[in-house]
């Protein structure tokens, strides 16, 4: 048997048609406002006594890992420098003493020769004392056992040494508490 439309029934087809997809375009500009954010976390870094080193680091977490920036200034010119993660958030103490050994999460720590995931690796200040670039952390997370969030990051007088993980790369130029955004 064969039904009988008119105007009526095809317009609030379109009608329904049309409010579907104006709720989908309204849909889709909130996904783009409130949609998923890239996870955050920064540091100021203040100069320990007797430094003038200072500046800031963000970290930023990507699919192959933590991609940590620097901008730092009042480092020796034309010099290397060891940039690390900290277990302890705390950079009270005067000379950068506060924050414990460098990060490292799991039993990595346990390991006699393995490099650890709070070791960056070296930065290079140009002739003005000043450093800016950008590592990627793939064992480094801002959330988790693995996470930076809480901890702090210091810039080191030495360059660290990765064939000798357990030497320390000397005293703390600056020192930053890494907080989350």
């Amino acid at each position: 048997m064969r039904q009988r439309t008119d105007g009526r029934r095809t317009l609030s087809v379109l009608a329904c048609v049309a409010l579907v997809g104006v709720t989908g375009a309204a849909l889709g500009g909130c996904a783009a406002l409130f949609g998923p954010h890239e996870k955050r976390a920064a540091a100021q870094l203040l100069p320990t006594v007797g430094s003038a080193a200072r500046g800031g680091v963000t970290f930023i977490e990507r699919s192959d890992g933590v991609q940590v920036t620097y901008s730092i200034s009042g480092l020796p010119p034309n010099s290397d420098h060891a940039l690390q993660v900290h277990e302890r958030g705390d950079c009270n103490a005067v000379e950068g003493s506060s924050t414990g050994p460098v990060f490292a999460p799991g039993a990595s720590r346990l390991r006699a020769g393995v490099r650890l995931a709070g070791d960056l690796g070296n930065i290079h200040s140009d002739a003005t004392g000043g450093a800016t670039g950008f590592i990627v952390a793939p064992e480094l997370a801002l959330d988790g056992v693995r996470s930076v969030i809480g901890r702090s990051v210091q810039i080191h007088r030495e360059p660290g040494d990765p064939a000798f993980p357990d030497h320390g790369a000397g005293a703390a130029l600056a020192c930053g508490v890494i907080r989350g955004q």
